[in-house]
């Protein structure tokens, strides 16, 4: 399944600290939606983790008030979807707090594959490992032209059929 990375540079390194280089996928956490607060204390923001744990233990008290289980329950729920949903975002908001810069989106596969595009044109990784940068030219044709393709191998756009 196809996600996307966002990758974030330490502040004042103008791409020259590529080792400190930080890669967050922007998609749906799970162990955020099944532990929402300690997963928040585990990406050290402090205050979104104070505000689940005190919403999860409010729906929690109101779970036990006859009539307001329903209510309590919707809370809870509500806190761990939303911190499945939006957890990622908050840590990237709070490192752009911090003075980090969001340098570059790559969708990809995998984190791997992601890395490997993002890093293909820094000079550093190349100069230092004496590896070639990898190729990532589309070539559809030996001889180089494009524009003049099919559609998902139907009819061309040239005005005929």
């Amino acid at each position: 399944m196809t996600s996307s990375y966002i990758f974030l540079t330490p502040p004042g390194s103008a791409g020259t600290r590529l080792d400190e280089t930080r890669a967050i996928r922007d998609g749906f956490t799970w162990l955020g939606f099944l532990f929402p607060w300690i997963w928040l204390l585990a990406h050290r923001l402090w205050l979104p983790a104070g505000v689940a744990f005190l919403a999860q233990a409010v729906g929690g008290a109101l779970m036990d008030e006859p009539g307001l289980g329903l209510a309590g329950a919707a809370i809870a729920l509500g806190v761990n979807v939303l911190v499945g949903l939006e957890g990622q975002n908050l840590r990237i908001r709070s490192l752009a707090a911090k003075g980090w810069n969001e340098d570059g989106l790559v969708t990809a596969d995998t984190i791997g594959i992601a890395e490997d595009v993002y890093f293909s044109d820094k000079a550093n990784i190349t100069e230092s490992d004496g590896a070639a940068a990898p190729d990532w030219e589309n070539k559809t044709r030996p001889d180089g032209r494009h524009g003049h393709a099919t559609s998902l191998g139907l009819f061309g756009f040239d005005g005929g059929r």
